[in-house]
């Protein structure tokens, strides 16, 4: 795997046991509505990624962005489907969402590689 993916799946790691390392409910209760949201339901588990993929490329969140990759790749997401996801979110977000696609697609070459 690469430097770039390790070092993000490593730091998420670390901060995301901290974090629920602190025993507050509020965030312990985010993390857990966050878990159950994205399990298969009336939409599917990739559906559901593919638009946590979207909303995070608008609101440009690269974290989120790099988490939504990863389990859109584990999913099987296309790399057509994947251009289709860039240009809604950059259709909705403008053109301020370039770099972030730039970025996107930089990570899914890693992913894929």
């Amino acid at each position: 795997m690469s430097k770039l993916v390790n070092n993000f799946r490593e730091y998420r790691k670390q901060m995301n046991d901290k974090i629920l390392a602190s025993d507050n409910k509020v965030m312990k209760r985010i993390y857990s509505i966050d878990t159950l949201a994205y399990q298969e339901g009336a939409l599917s588990q990739k559906t559901k990624e593919m638009l946590g993929l979207v909303s995070s490329l608008v609101l440009r969140c690269d974290d989120c962005v790099k988490y939504h990759l990863e389990k859109c790749h584990e999913l099987k997401v296309t790399k057509e489907e994947l251009f289709e996801i860039f240009s809604i979110a950059n259709l909705v977000g403008g053109t301020i969402v370039i770099p972030h696609t730039r970025r996107a697609l930089e990570y899914w070459e890693e992913l894929s590689n």
